[in-house]
């Protein structure tokens, strides 16, 4: 959802908290690593995990206002990624006392950075079906396989890895989800160039790798439980971005920190990549009746037409009111889950087909960014050194978010389980529609039919 300033004054009790917070430890002089020790271990980096889990236990509404506040003071935010993301939630929900008190400050304070080590290129969308195998030796796992698509790879500390651990039992039934160290001889990251240009997503060969047994998250065996509650934290984090978020003109991050050791931010100073302070002032934009100031999730691409004379194009600006209606879709849907969950309830489905929801707008945003690009489209930068001379062209620095997102907007539709996948979870675990006939779920996965 987009965060204004008056967005961040809705829940004052916990803004001025915050800000307080902020005065007596933000220095701009500290290094990354220094003022991250802080922040997380303060629980304002992770502030959705819970309170005695090194968070705050906060909703994912009040985190973005606490994103936002820290953002306004001209403080460096909380580290990106999967480290906070994906493997925290999972880890505080599913392991030990002493494993959540030996594995979460180093995620929230940017000390490690994770990847994930689900997919692979035998098992297509069939994430069950995996065949990379861990056997138990002594207080040791020896691991053996191949994962792929393994996004941010080879900036990993860590990985969240699912394995295969009893090939004797129903495929589901057989996994177990470990926290594996990346840095090991036995791992071989091989990053994998996309048609951006860029090279998110990786190939990773794991031979005789080793995780110690105090590193296996949930029973032995159980990894499907514990894995679908990673899937629903990536699901529900990428059903909850904003229209103009998903890739729209505009979204194109600036110089952020990022987190773990290979990068080498952690010993840079903080204030390098801290945003300037902002001011709240009045606004002549239109406001809703709570007084938050509104901000479509077209804006992106209405400034970017406006720049190039395609504003008044009257199948553009269909286009435009199209992304602005599914936009504000997606945020309802955030806040309506925010809501049942705030009462102990639960929407079914609800990570699923908010992720989907996203799928389209991502795809419409491309188009859309496109058509109102024309010819300019054709250009693109796939290297750092071309990106800023394109920003010079008209368009400038939006032209090339919009290129980057057209390319890039293929992946989401795949990652993290198909648009087919969530149909089929949508239609037999929120509607109950039947399966399929011949359910193989129950059947050994030493015994499952192979392609041959």
């Amino acid at each position: 959802m987009a965060m204004t300033d008056q967005a961040v004054h809705s829940n004052t009790g916990l803004v001025d908290e915050l800000q307080a917070w902020l005065e007596q430890n933000w220095d701009p002089d500290l290094t990354v690593g220094e003022w991250w020790e802080r922040l997380g271990m303060a629980g304002w980096a992770a502030p959705m995990l819970p309170a005695d889990c090194y968070g705050r236990g906060l909703s994912r509404g009040d985190s973005l206002i606490v994103a936002a506040t820290i953002a306004r003071f001209g403080a460096l935010g909380a580290p990106a990624g999967m480290a906070i993301g994906l493997a925290s939630p999972t880890i505080t929900t599913h392991a030990t006392r002493e494993q959540i008190d030996r594995l979460i400050p180093d995620a929230v304070t940017g000390k490690v950075a994770y990847c994930q080590l689900f997919s692979e290129p035998g098992a297509g969308s069939d994430l069950a079906g995996l065949s990379t195998r861990a056997v138990k030796d002594g207080e040791l796992w020896h691991v053996d396989g191949q994962k792929v698509w393994t996004s941010g790879g080879q900036y990993a500390d860590m990985g969240m890895l699912l394995a295969r651990t009893n090939p004797d039992a129903p495929k589901h039934q057989g996994i177990t989800w470990f926290a594996i160290d990346m840095h090991q001889p036995g791992i071989d990251v091989r990053p994998l160039k996309e048609m951006t240009g860029h090279a998110m997503f990786n190939e990773v060969f794991l031979t005789a790798a080793e995780v110690p047994d105090e590193n296996r998250i949930g029973d032995i065996h159980n990894g499907w439980a514990v894995a679908n509650t990673t899937l629903f934290h990536e699901r529900s984090g990428m059903g909850a971005r904003s229209g103009g978020g998903a890739g729209g003109p505009g979204a194109m991050p600036g110089r952020m920190a990022r987190a773990g050791t290979v990068v080498g931010d952690l010993d840079k100073r903080a204030g390098d990549f801290a945003p300037p302070a902002r001011t709240v002032t009045a606004s002549k934009e239109p406001r809703e009746r709570t007084g938050r100031r509104v901000v479509s999730p077209a804006q992106g691409h209405i400034s970017l037409a406006r720049e190039l004379g395609k504003l008044d194009d009257a199948n553009i600006r269909q286009g435009i009111a199209k992304a602005h209606i599914l936009g504000t879709l997606a945020q309802y849907n955030t806040e309506r889950h925010k809501a049942v969950r705030s009462q102990g309830g639960d929407i079914p489905g609800i990570a699923n087909f908010s992720k989907l929801l996203m799928a389209d707008i991502i795809r419409h945003n491309r188009d859309l960014g496109m058509q109102i690009l024309g010819a300019r489209g054709m250009i693109h930068s796939y290297n750092d050194e071309d990106r800023d001379e394109l920003a010079e062209l008209p368009g400038g620095a939006a032209a090339v978010a919009v290129t980057a997102q057209a390319l890039g907007a293929q992946a989401l539709p795949i990652f993290g389980g198909t648009d087919q996948i969530q149909r089929n979870i949508v239609s037999e675990r929120a509607l109950g529609l039947p399966k399929e006939p011949g359910d193989l779920a129950k059947v050994p996965f030493n015994q499952l039919p192979k392609n041959g």
